[in-house]
């Protein structure tokens, strides 16, 4: 039995989409599908009801897309990890939903090992990201300059640099010898000096600012 059981809600506006998600991963022996939504409100109030770990969230909706439910879902604090399912491949779709708060994104057709795969890595807390996408985000670079790079301690930019190498809390614990407790007030401490408002937006600002292991 695996140690821990991943908690996956699904919300798409498409039944059979959502049929077949749950038939690629009902096969998985540490992923639980505990519930559907068909469009962004419900899938939001469905979230805040059963507490998944992840949820995998369409973008076009009626009603309530996925962005807006995204944001939502920020607004709520809720800890859920977004993971964006979607037919669409342009910048100007995929883009707004990773600043809105996704984790990544994959693709309709995606494999059943590779769409578990990609649970089990935002589950952990890593950003999937193509690099065209990537770098979409980086030229839209919200985040601030180098200037506030340098109110950083060394310990934080230690940590910063593990972010962006899409290492996860514990991983980052593992690897500096902290507790996770620990490595959350740096992320926290991070993410307030440099003026961004996720872990995202701190690997992409890594990057950008030269700050990357």
């Amino acid at each position: 039995m695996p140690e821990k059981i991943i908690r996956v809600l699904l919300v798409d506006d498409h039944q059979v989409v959502r049929r077949g998600l749950r038939t690629f991963l009902e096969i998985q022996d540490d992923i639980e599908v505990v519930g559907e939504a068909s469009d962004g409100a419900e899938g939001v109030a469905r979230t805040e009801e059963l507490r998944p770990d992840v949820v995998l969230m369409d973008i076009k909706m009626p009603g309530t897309d996925g962005i807006e439910a995204l944001r939502r879902l920020r607004e709520l604090a809720n800890p859920a990890k977004v993971l964006i399912v979607t037919s669409f491949t342009e910048q100007r779709t995929v883009v707004p939903a990773l600043r809105a708060g996704a984790f990544g994104y994959v693709y309709k057709d995606v494999d059943p090992d590779a769409l578990a795969g990609a649970i089990r890595s935002v589950h952990a807390g890593h950003v999937l990201l193509q690099p065209e996408v990537a770098g979409a985000l980086l030229t839209q670079d919200e985040g601030g300059g180098t200037g506030r790079g340098s109110t950083l301690t060394e310990r934080e930019r230690e940590v910063l640099g593990l972010i962006a190498d899409g290492r996860s809390n514990r991983e980052i614990a593992r690897a500096l010898v902290l507790s996770e407790k620990t490595v959350k007030t740096h992320v926290s401490n991070i993410l307030m000096k440099l003026d961004l408002s996720d872990r995202t937006q701190a690997a992409l600002w890594a990057v950008r600012h030269g700050a990357a292991g």
